[in-house]
């Protein structure tokens, strides 16, 4: 079975402030419906929005007064989808413009049927790329094609069915020279030829029936961004960084001309005319400039550019239709501009005019032939507005119309230089600033605030965010939603007001490209991070273990899948009461037979219990209702709410109804091992070997004196402050289990658990997904009805229960995704939402990665080791030192490891710790004080902490133990954790240094 990729766990928090209709970023596509006065628009937050134009858009309207033309209607919001999780990189229209496709940076194309009755809020994906799809192309309406092609930085073209039929041919596009330079910047599609541009600087062409290439066109000297094919697929523009768009004939395989009316790199190319006889253009700098050369295709320097519009940034997409032009930019709103009709009628200045008549000649005749197609009445022409010079661009370097000099009507240079080609003008003259027939849009196609910058907090619980309005926004990653806003402001000034001091480890990624709050969990990392369970502020209160710790990652995950673990419990109990009705006829059966009398065996209270006492946790935060175990101990049954059994040693108790919990998380050699069990345990006067913590020394022992050593310390505690808090401070290796509990090994075993771990070779073989962990919980149904048919069969599907994760309510709609990595960066295998994970059950199980059902069915964790602190004790004021048995006082333990615990184990080794303490006693972290870098600590700091913001060195950190005057600390008596001074050869305790060098340990 090959194991399934990497794949990781997002969700996507909702900006309360946003709403529907309308970008949150910038938008990259844009497609006209003419026909129904519908625009399309793609963003790059994945969204796809219809705006109705309320415009009649199959008739051009020519440039007038703006006093004579009444104010155009505003555009309204239509419908929206969300198609995509990254940017939406181009758009285009097909299947007579019914059908929306989009190509994205998730690696997908996808198609949305706005019209459809169905379902018009829901895009399908019909392909997918190894790497971003940068463009998608349709062929010619005309043709009624099925199909639509796709070039990504994959250096892949496809053609793909639009009806989901998937990939109809593929085109490996490669570099000749370079193989990454055969990435797919830009595509056009005819009948006979499908033409890609991209860094080679090379239109490559193919037949999009086979494949094969047809032919190539050089002749750029940058990046082409922009291609477009003539009706007939015999005329070729492309635009490209070089500041250059160039007309190519196919047959000729040649370069036809160059405009270079553009100043800076372009982006984009749009024409709605079947010969290419008017486009339009936009580039880097926002200009948007129309070009006409319509009858003067026998000699192009006739032809005629205008500066229409001027954006305040770079124009990533430019359409136009009915005397109108919209532009995208990097901005979340879209602006329409008025077009401008270039007709021979056209309102030029006199003496352009007469530039352009003398220049034009010998094309007299065309000309002619496209006033008479174009011929407005006398009162049009009368409103028209003239333009003014510096609108008019100069088409290319041979262009004479209009001359870089400004001309007397009187003076002979004019005719001078009309009298010369534009190649042959001796003086080269600066041109005038060009200047834009509109200078403001028409009407502009609002968008949202997107988020533009975000700033973790050290809690690593709360984000900051900046929006493209200016305000500063502070996001709860647990409530999965925005909790604070702090306006306009700068977002380092806010940092500063609401950071704690805090170390807590990495266990989540923050996303904002598609404009919103994405928070990625990625398997190695996503449980590293824990906090502790008495800092939580929770709405309903749940009495925790003393020092409980809860792993952030498994916190969001029990919830964002609430409604999944429901529907996967009730499909459980389907399938077991399948198996227990079968069970349920054997013994009735069984009892057909059976005598009128029989004797009573002895009460076991093993199997007192009934199956109807058993509730499989809910993920609306009901317990876990458990019989009494029946092992001699005469105890009620924990009401609701039980976290543990009062009174009872935990290693001495193992419920019936859970399965033993497993030492995964590796924390060894640690003298605070905070683990994860099942069923979570009280404080008790008896040290339990699940409860103790072990602290080990800098120096490593030998393997026989770990094991002597191990075994000593786990019979009876060393000292009595391994009573008082449960701690043994050995080298034993612990583990970190599921819940905050530490459990070093249970007394009972269930030895058919252990028996399935060691014959792998025996068990079924079940999928690396989801599903998997399903598999395995009914393959062990199946195998205890096989060997045991008379014994009910009990769930064993066990979510962590509220006491290691309180209830978290996250907005139903809240996104969830889960990605599988690729080649090129990750793709979306689901994505649906909190409300909607238990609907889509059947998806997830085959989606979803196993270690996710491992976490939510069986509350398990993938094993990592903890992350471990070393630090140094010394004495402050007239204390004595710490003198371990190994002669050194370099300690080291789990980072979580708080300032109390620490005083707790100096009291140990500096004080006599009674037995039984009384209940006035102060707590260790009431008469002590601990230093570091001449800083008090606070006793709830953790060593991570320490280490992050007070000690800010990768060395180990020196801490100081100092007493406050509220308790007098009386010398213990020699104990086995104290080296007695008068022994013979090894060193003693060492008196506090009367200098301000503190006293240290040596090693004998």
């Amino acid at each position: 079975m090959a194991k399934k990729a990497r794949q990781r766990i997002s969700y996507v928090l909702e900006n309360a402030k946003s709403s529907a209709g309308g970008h949150r970023l910038g938008v990259n596509g844009l497609a006209v419906d003419a026909t129904n006065g519908i625009l399309y628009t793609g963003g790059r937050d994945g969204i796809v929005c219809a705006w109705d134009l309320g415009l009649d858009l199959r008739q051009s309207t020519a440039i007038t007064d703006n006093s004579a033309n009444p104010k155009p209607p505003q555009t309204k919001f239509r419908a929206q989808a969300l198609p995509h999780t990254h940017w939406i990189n181009d758009i285009t229209l097909a299947q007579n413009n019914t059908a929306l496709v989009s190509a994205s940076s998730d690696l997908t194309v996808k198609v949305w049927r706005p019209h459809s009755e169905e379902d018009s809020s829901r895009a399908i994906a019909i392909g997918e790329h190894a790497d971003y799809v940068k463009c998608v192309a349709t062929p010619p309406t005309y043709m009624n094609a099925n199909w639509v092609a796709s070039g990504g930085l994959d250096r892949k073209i496809c053609l793909w069915d639009l009806n989901g039929a998937g990939k109809t041919l593929e085109v490996d596009v490669k570099g000749e020279e370079i193989l990454e330079k055969g990435s797919v910047y830009a595509l056009a599609v005819s009948r006979d030829i499908v033409a890609s541009g991209g860094p080679e600087k090379t239109i490559r062409l193919y037949d999009p029936r086979t494949g094969n290439k047809i032919s190539k066109l050089v002749g750029h000297l940058d990046n082409i961004r922009s291609i477009l094919i003539d009706d007939s697929g015999d005329i070729i523009l492309s635009a490209s960084a070089d500041k250059t768009i160039k007309m190519w004939s196919v047959k000729g395989g040649r370069c036809m001309y160059t405009f270079t009316m553009h100043d800076e790199s372009i982006w984009s190319l749009y024409s709605d005319d079947p010969s290419l006889g008017v486009f339009y253009s936009s580039d880097r700098a926002g200009l948007v400039a129309k070009t006409d050369v319509r009858g003067s295709m026998s000699d192009l320097d006739n032809g005629l550019s205008l500066a229409v519009a001027q954006e305040h940034c770079g124009v990533s997409k430019v359409v136009a239709a009915g005397g109108h032009i919209w532009t995208a930019t990097n901005r979340s709103s879209v602006n329409r501009w008025g077009d401008v009709d270039t007709s021979c009628d056209i309102n030029l200045p006199e003496r352009f005019r007469h530039q352009r008549a003398a220049s034009a000649a010998s094309a007299t005749s065309a000309a002619s032939d496209r006033s008479r197609q174009v011929s407005p009445s006398n009162d049009q022409t009368a409103q028209k507005k003239e333009i003014q010079p510096e609108s008019i661009l100069r088409i290319s370097n041979t262009a004479v119309f209009p001359s870089r000099s400004t001309f007397d009507p009187e003076s002979n240079a004019l005719n001078e230089t009309l009298a010369r080609r534009g190649s042959e003008v001796i003086a080269e003259h600066p041109d005038p600033e060009v200047k834009p027939i509109y200078q403001a849009p028409e009407d502009t196609i609002e968008g949202q605030f997107g988020l533009l910058k975000h700033k973790m907090l050290n809690d690593r619980t709360r984000v900051l965010t900046l929006d493209t309005a200016g305000d500063v926004l502070l996001w709860d990653l647990l409530e999965c939603k925005p909790v604070q806003s702090f306006g306009k402001q700068h977002l380092e000034d806010v940092e500063a007001v609401v950071n704690t001091r805090e170390a807590v480890a990495p266990w989540c990624s923050v996303d904002l490209s598609s404009g919103n709050l994405t928070v990625v969990l990625e398997p190695f990392n996503c449980f590293d991070a824990e906090i502790y369970a008495d800092e939580l502020k929770l709405d309903e209160p749940i009495e925790f273990r003393e020092d409980q710790r809860i792993s952030l990652g498994r916190w969001i995950l029990r919830y964002l899948f609430a409604n999944l673990i429901d529907e996967e419990i009730k499909r459980d109990e389907t399938y077991r009461q399948k198996l227990n009705e079968e069970v349920a006829k054997r013994q009735t059966a069984s009892r057909a037979n059976a005598p009128t009398s029989i004797a009573l065996p002895q009460t076991n209270l093993t199997n007192w219990e009934k199956t109807d006492q058993v509730s499989t946790p809910r993920a609306n935060g009901s317990h876990l209702q458990l019989g009494t175990p029946g092992l001699g101990i005469g105890l009620a049954t924990p009401g609701l709410g039980a976290a543990s059994l009062p009174g009872v040693p935990e290693e001495a108790v193992s419920s019936p109804l859970s399965p033993p919990v497993k030492d995964i998380s590796g924390d060894k050699d640690d003298y605070f091992a905070g683990g994860n069990t099942v069923i979570p345990a009280t404080p008790t006067a008896e040290p339990s070997a699940e409860a103790k913590t072990s602290m080990e020394n800098g120096n490593e022992k030998s393997k026989d004196k770990d094991k002597d050593k191990a075994s000593d310390t786990t019979k009876s505690p060393g000292s009595t402050f391994g009573k008082k808090f449960r701690m043994s401070f050995s080298s034993k290796k612990l583990g970190r289990s599921l819940s905050q509990a530490t459990q070093e090994k249970p007394v009972v075993v269930d030895e058919k658990a252990e028996e399935s771990e060691t014959s792998s070779t025996n068990e079924k073989e079940v999928d690396d997904s989801f599903f998997g962990v399903i598999q395995k919980i009914r393959n062990d149904y199946d195998k205890q009805f096989a060997e045991t048919p008379d014994k009910f069969i009990e769930t064993r599907v066990t979510p962590s229960l509220p006491n290691e994760t309180p209830v978290l309510k996250p907005p139903p709609g809240t996104k969830v995704i889960i990605q599988e990595e690729t080649s090129g960066g990750s793709a979306n295998v689901y994505q649906g939402t909190v409300e909607n994970v238990g609907n889509d059950a059947d998806i997830i199980e085959q989606k979803a990665p196993m270690w996710l059902g491992d976490l939510l069915l069986q509350n398990l964790i993938p094993s990592k080791e903890p992350v471990k602190i070393s630090f140094v004790l010394h004495p402050a004021g007239d204390l004595q030192a710490l003198s371990p048995a190994d002669g050194n006082n370099r300690l080291n333990a789990n980072r979580m490891l708080r300032v109390k615990k620490i005083l707790a184990y100096v009291t140990e080794r500096i004080e006599e710790v009674p037995e039984e303490p009384g209940p006035n006693d102060l707590a260790p972290e009431e008469y002590l004080e601990l230093y570091c870098n001449d800083q008090l600590l606070d006793p709830l700091m953790s060593l991570a902490t320490i280490r992050t913001h007070v000690w800010k060195s990768g060395n180990d950190v020196v801490l100081y133990y100092k007493a406050n005057g509220r308790k007098e600390i009386k010398p213990p008596k020699p104990a086995a954790s104290m080296i007695p001074a008068e022994t013979p050869g090894v060193p003693g305790p060492v008196v506090a240094a009367t200098s301000s060098e503190p006293a240290t340990t040596t090693s004998a």
